[in-house]
């Protein structure tokens, strides 16, 4: 069959239909790049606010506009959490919710026998998709993977609808995962992206002889594979094995100098309200850990505007806190009350204007903070992973490519029109900072040590 893969959401999500486009191409099928192309539609949904969850009807509504003649199949979190209202939708013939999601190769299967022409397949050229699933000549090779390693949560936010959606936390073993990475490695992968849920309680749910945890795991890969770069996405600030930061002095060059640690509200009394395993002491003390053992480190974080119960003095509160963290980025999301969740029937439910109206404000804070935090690597030199082809310049010779620093910022640099630079971690020269874009001079050697990283 010809499938076209979707998503919205998380970098789980991304994962996901990652997998399930490998499963497919290894029994034959084949996916496509334009919904347009295809014979099946499969698409994960996202509910992580009430938002999310109209984007995710909106989407479907619009793919099978794009194709009407096409089986829908959706999964994820909205799927999971109204599958009457999912398939309802025009031309979905397949609701799988979450627990069932690592199946979908096989309950689309059966849809096979009523696609049997053995011209379709040759009829499409072969193009580049979000899932790396081309077979054509001509399509760039993969630069990162997103790697699931443990699915749910056994924490219960308040806020927190995701936990209702996946379940319990449900960790991979470990020798499964360093198998994997060492695959995409050979394959030409410059960096593997941990994903998951609940990412710090990876492997608690392990049993006996295979019980481990996210410092082994990490260990494990970069000890075991080649994977020139290894980056942990969002990583909730508790739970953590003692000595956890140490790893980056152990492989400096290779486990990247970014975390995502989600905050959510920088006031203790709503950290309270919300059921956080956390309080701004204990945020401080990690986050100080962290800068102390990681060079150069560069922080990110997930932040609520307006939960239920937030006075002026705790927004107040929370502002200054998000100012100290000098966080370099934010996901900022006005509060959303889902139903299911705790919060969604808490007293002291704001106006929604309000809820936008303090959702700038954080935005404009950690415009300030990530200004700040950019500037501090003007005159260094820092490895960046390019991607893409490179966009034509009009005014000079030569590309502007684009790709992300080791601590996940955002650089542009021009280069030879030669240059072939996708896939490519070279270092680059630190010149300008414009808005949340850094610019810089490249050299096109690769690097190959933790030495190519200097300051100047």
């Amino acid at each position: 069959m010809r499938i076209f893969l979707d998503q919205i959401g998380c970098r789980l999500n991304y994962s996901e239909m990652e997998t399930l486009a490998a499963r497919l191409r290894a029994v034959g099928h084949q996916t496509v790049a334009r919904a347009e192309d295809a014979q099946v539609i499969v698409f994960n949904t996202c509910a992580v606010t009430a938002d999310a969850g109209r984007t995710s009807r909106k989407q479907a509504r619009h793919l099978h506009a794009a194709n009407p003649d096409a089986r829908i199949a959706l999964t994820g979190c909205w799927a999971t959490l109204e599958p009457a209202q999912a398939a309802s939708l025009p031309g979905v013939a397949l609701v799988t919710a979450n627990p069932q999601k690592e199946l979908l190769h096989t309950l689309l299967e059966p849809w096979s026998a009523d696609f049997d022409d053995p011209g379709d397949l040759a009829r499409v050229q072969p193009e580049g998709t979000p899932f790396h699933a081309a077979a054509g000549a001509d399509a760039p090779a993969r630069t990162r993977a997103f790697i699931k390693v443990q699915d749910g949560c056994n924490n219960r936010c308040t806020f927190c609808i995701v936990t209702i959606a996946r379940g319990e936390s449900r960790s991979r073993p470990l020798a499964e995962l360093v198998g994997e990475i060492e695959q995409l490695a050979t394959q030409g992968v410059q960096e593997a992206v941990l994903t998951g849920v609940h990412l710090g309680g990876y492997g608690r749910d392990l049993a006996g002889v295979g019980r481990t945890d996210l410092k082994e795991l990490v260990a494990a890969i970069l000890q075991h594979t080649d994977i020139p770069r290894l980056r942990l996405s969002s990583l909730e600030p508790w739970e953590l094995a003692d000595g956890f930061f140490e790893l980056w002095r152990q492989w400096p060059a290779r486990l990247c100098p970014h975390l995502h640690l989600p905050l959510q509200a920088g006031a203790d009394r709503m950290l309270r309200r919300m059921a956080r395993r956390c309080t701004t002491a204990s945020f401080r003390q990690l986050v100080a850990q962290a800068r102390a053992a990681i060079p150069d480190l560069v922080l990110t974080t997930d932040l609520i505007a307006g939960f239920p119960g937030e006075t002026e003095a705790d927004f107040a509160e929370g502002m200054a806190f998000v100012e100290e963290m000098r966080f370099a980025d934010a996901h900022i999301f006005p509060f959303s009350a889902r139903a299911g969740t705790a919060a969604a029937g808490f007293p002291g439910q704001l106006p929604t204007a309000v809820k936008k109206a303090r959702g700038r404000q954080l935005q404009a804070r950690v415009a300030t903070t990530g200004r700040a935090e950019r500037q501090r690597f003007l005159g260094q030199t820092r490895p960046v992973l390019w991607e893409g082809e490179g966009r034509p310049l009009t005014d000079q010779p030569g590309r502007l490519w684009s790709g992300y620093t080791d601590n996940y910022l955002r650089v542009m640099a021009v280069a030879d029109e030669a240059a072939a630079l996708h896939g490519a971690i070279t270092p680059v020269h630190i010149t300008e900072v414009d808005g949340d874009m850094l610019f810089g001079s490249l050299s096109i050697d690769r690097m190959d040590d933790e030495s190519a990283i200097e300051s100047t």
